[in-house]
């Protein structure tokens, strides 16, 4: 039987007062811990991308969108400092701390006066 045929018989049996609504919601979640393809959905995502975007203060307009896999955290970190020597004054601790423990969302902002740019990483 099929998890969506379980889930209709356990709804079935609430309405039929064979079972208390209580009861019915142990049975689904019972269900649900059981199927091999769902996840618990109060947990959140684990993050994939880190974000690194930077845009003309002036226009808004985005003139660099690089999106880097999680697991390119470490390489892609140490590049950018290699190659940006004004990201040698950023924590780079701090930014790989934050994508491993799963934190989601913008993790650095910076407004580069004198490029009259604004630098954003996020987490996604």
């Amino acid at each position: 039987m099929s998890t969506g045929d379980e889930r209709m018989r356990i709804l079935k049996m609430i309405s039929d007062k064979q079972i208390t609504a209580e009861e019915g919601a142990k049975l689904l979640d019972a269900l649900r811990a059981g199927d091999g393809d769902a996840r618990d959905r109060s947990e959140p995502a684990k993050p994939r991308w880190l974000r690194v975007r930077v845009m003309d203060r002036t226009t808004g307009k985005t003139k660099v969108n690089v999106n880097i896999p999680v697991g390119l955290v470490d390489v892609g970190l140490k590049m950018g400092a290699r190659f940006a020597p004004d990201m040698a004054g950023m924590d780079l601790q701090a930014i790989q701390a934050a994508v491993k423990s799963g934190y989601q969302g913008r993790i650095v902002e910076i407004d580069d006066e004198k490029d009259n740019e604004r630098v954003e990483i996020f987490v996604e």
